[in-house]
């Protein structure tokens, strides 16, 4: 199970960092996954990281402000979030696949496991 955490209300400019944390499994042979849900909007890829951080990848909207990381001895995936905007607001969710390769996932479809999502709203 992946459990979510760390979001919050804040204002623009404001800086926030969500965990997912696994339970009951190992995340080093997993690639991970952000996804953010806004309202009345579909899913949208936020960032990911493949089993062993050496490749990241990220939306063009949160390029230069977010920043993933994972501690896999530890069993969580970072989402360090800087300069935050009224448009990020939204559910955010953490996402796993099993996979030890260099493929990196931007399509939900392509993960095995989603966490239940945690609240990010940014006010003006």
């Amino acid at each position: 199970q992946l459990q979510a955490s760390g979001g919050g209300l804040v204002q623009a400019g404001d800086s926030l960092r969500l965990s997912c944390a696994a339970s009951g499994r190992t995340l080093s042979t997993y690639g991970m996954g952000w996804f953010r849900r806004a309202p009345g909007k579909d899913r949208e890829f936020v960032s990911a990281i493949i089993w062993n951080a050496g490749r990241t990848d990220y939306a063009d909207s949160v390029k230069g402000r977010f920043t993933i990381s994972r501690d896999n001895a530890k069993k969580t995936v970072y989402l360090q979030m800087n300069s935050l905007k009224p448009e990020d607001t939204g559910l955010y969710f953490c996402a796993a696949k099993l996979s030890v390769t260099l493929e990196i996932g931007r399509d939900p479809n392509w993960y095995d496991y989603w966490g239940q999502g945690t609240q990010v709203t940014v006010s003006s």
